[in-house]
């Protein structure tokens, strides 16, 4: 191979270098070829690149170096750190091409995530690749994936020369290289905690956007990678868990929630989140031709409602999830990080599913997207949740514009787990039909609602896109609440918007003037009593609970009662460290909480026959849906969905064993969910 190159080489490239190569080589050698210079000169283009794609224009670059720059600079000695490991090597020029390129590509992977949401690339976003890459097609077009996928290639190709062919180091000494680190390291933590002192750095991240802002991008990716966990509170204790536990077994609650209810009910609740929901008529300048959530606007008017305080914006759904499910609040957690890909893998923890179990409920949970989603068929296990229907085990679902499933899906998927047992059931529901990223362009030829007062055509386009999504949405909140109207059981039905879409919206355009909030209703087909007040998605679930006279859980008792207290939030931060990382004084050092069984889908699916007409082999059966495979001998067979009850496989498929043939559900990227026994 390197003998084929070289030939090429002097065959055809060698001219061009003559004339423009050398005389630039010979410059460097003469003048800049000093180790330590081009790793200072390299990492401030680096630092200059990454932070002018972070902030999308070279003022708000310019802006950054004004009003820190001590952050710009420590950012640049952060990427000089990283490039100074290639003076160790001969081959540096090499080394620095590879490190530069680890940088431009998390630079500019920033740049192009924030043109889709609202919050910047975290490592936590790393965890979720196999989930990215699952949802490419719902952002690119094919020839942009095409386009990445040939620059992929071409970087591969130049790694590849530049290890073959990049001129190596002659003046080179091992000490003096390490000397060189060790100045440059010693110079990082100096820096660090001069930084920290002085407040031109911060390891909280109240909101991840605006510290990326603030301190730029390196150190904030970095700290999303160090930064893990719940960190470990300074009064932990046995005595101190014992205190709050106590204070949180007081029968009264005193939160903005509303005292706890005497009455205890245990109707079947439904919780529905629904994806990128809020109310557009909230910004300021936007016009609609007409209300795009009348439904969910006049629940408001009957039912309870307000505020809710979620905590992410634009992006991080199960975050936002994990906060109702579990009463936790996310922001305790690192920077950016998502519990799910983390702790919650492999450790349960109380959640309003766990607590309703203990009450005889059954427990379920639906999305009408990927199951492997954010691993939520892994997760939800660990949470509490005896089955899991998503896209896959939906035989009905209907595809938006931008290949997102439509949620009227799930009226028949929320029924149909009310349905499935005897007792009462928690049916938590994650809706996706109103999922970014909103096209720039025009989708509807004859909208059903127009917007005006935007300016810029793109934007313009984005909004009416988005407020289309939502007014089917809304229609699908009529239907389910009209469906349940009718229900022989009773229910509470809790609605609320997972967080703001990614319109590029500010504080300073909503009337409400909060980026973090969205709304909630909480309908009931029998009476209760209206009690509108603003919360946070952490209190949502114990407040619920509270006005049915449910109280179990020991966060569920610590939200109903300890609301308002001075040690709120740093006596929950204890209880969570309690429970994920520390020894769990609260449950006396034995969790009680056993991952699930859980099963895949409510509905069985089967096998009833199978045979041949005119060599076309087909299998027959019940609750088929697109994604239903038949194996045999546990080997997936290519399969055609015909409808619910007929499959069709290649012809000459050996049929003749029943017994062997069974059916997975497989998802798009073949992972096997289920498969029948």
């Amino acid at each position: 191979m390197k003998k084929f190159l070289n030939n090429y080489y002097e065959k055809y490239l060698k001219k061009y270098d003559e004339k423009f190569i050398f005389p630039i080589r010979d410059f460097y050698n003469k003048h800049l070829n000093y180790g330590i210079i081009n790793c200072i000169f390299l990492a401030l283009v680096l630092d200059l690149y990454i932070e002018t794609v972070s902030r999308g224009s070279l003022k708000g670059l310019i802006l950054f170096i004004q009003e820190n720059p001590f952050a710009f600079l420590y950012n640049g000695l952060i990427i000089l750190a990283t490039l100074s490991i290639g003076l160790l090597v001969k081959r540096r020029v090499f080394l620095y091409f590879v490190v530069s390129s680890i940088w431009l590509i998390l630079g500019t992977t920033n740049g192009v995530i924030l043109s889709f949401r609202m919050t910047p690339f975290t490592v936590a976003d790393l965890s979720l690749m196999e989930t990215g890459l699952g949802v490419l097609p719902n952002y690119f077009s094919n020839m942009e994936l095409m386009g990445l996928g040939a620059g992929i290639i071409l970087l591969l190709i130049l790694y590849l020369l530049l290890f073959l062919f990049a001129p190596k180091c002659k003046n080179y000494s091992l000490k003096k290289s390490v000397f060189v680190i060790l100045i440059v390291v010693l110079s990082l933590t100096g820096s660090t905690q001069l930084g920290l002192r002085q407040n031109w750095l911060s390891t909280v991240f109240g909101n991840l956007g605006y510290a990326y802002d603030d301190y730029g991008f390196p150190y904030c990716f970095i700290n999303t990678w160090l930064n893990t966990g719940v960190g470990l509170p300074s009064e932990y204790s046995k005595e101190k868990m014992a205190q709050i536990l106590q204070e949180g077994q007081q029968d009264t609650a005193t939160s903005t929630s509303g005292l706890l209810s005497q009455e205890k009910r245990t109707p079947n609740i439904v919780i529905v989140q629904l994806e990128s929901f809020f109310d557009p008529t909230l910004i300021k300048g936007l016009e609609v031709s007409e209300d795009p959530i009348p439904n969910f606007h006049a629940l408001q008017k009957k039912y309870s409602t307000g505020y809710l305080m979620v905590p992410s914006i634009g992006a991080g759904t199960a975050n936002t999830e994990l906060e109702v499910l579990s009463g936790m609040r996310v922001r305790f957690f690192g920077p950016g990080e998502y519990p799910y890909k983390t702790v919650l893998k492999d450790h349960t923890t109380e959640t309003i599913a766990y607590n309703l179990k203990e009450l005889g409920y059954s427990t379920h949970a639906i999305h009408n997207h990927r199951g492997v989603f954010y691993g939520r068929n892994e997760v939800y296990p660990n949470l509490g949740f005896d089955s899991f229907t998503s896209l896959e085990y939906m035989a009905n679902a209907e595809m938006n514009p931008r290949k997102w499933a439509k949620d009227k899906v799930l009226t028949e998927e929320i029924m149909t787990a009310l349905n499935s047992t005897e007792q009462k059931d928690l049916v938590f529901t994650v809706s996706v039909q109103g999922h970014g990223k909103y096209p720039g362009k025009k989708v509807y030829n004859d909208p059903t609602i127009t917007v005006g007062g935007i300016e810029n055509k793109a934007d313009a386009y984005a909004y009416e896109y988005y407020v289309n999504q939502i007014y089917e949405m809304d229609q699908f909140i009529k239907e389910l609440t009209d469906t349940l109207s009718e229900y022989d059981e009773d229910v509470v039905l809790v609605l609320y918007g997972d967080h703001l879409p990614s319109l590029e919206i500010s504080n300073e355009i909503l009337k409400n003037g909060d980026v973090y909030e969205t709304e909630y209703v909480i309908w009931s087909n029998f009476r209760m009593r209206k009690i509108d007040t603003d919360l946070k998605s952490y209190q949502l679930s114990a407040t619920v609970l509270g006005r049915l006279g449910i109280n179990n859980g020991v966060l569920t008792k610590f939200h109903q009662t300890q609301q308002g207290k001075a040690s709120y939030l740093l006596d929950l931060k204890a209880l969570q460290y309690d429970m994920l990382y520390g020894k769990q004084y609260v449950y006396n050092g034995d969790v009680p909480y056993e991952r699930i069984d859980m099963r895949m889908g409510i509905k069985n699916i089967r096998i009833t026959d199978a045979f041949t007409i005119e060599n076309h082999v087909y299998i027959k059966g019940e609750n088929f849906t697109p994604y239903s495979v038949l194996t045999i001998d546990g080997e997936l067979i290519d399969t055609t969905y015909l409808d619910t009850k007929t499959l069709r496989v290649p012809d000459g498929t050996d049929i003749s064993n029943l017994s062997k043939l069974k059916i997975s559900q497989v998802e798009k990227y073949s992972t096997v969910l289920s498969t029948t026994e």
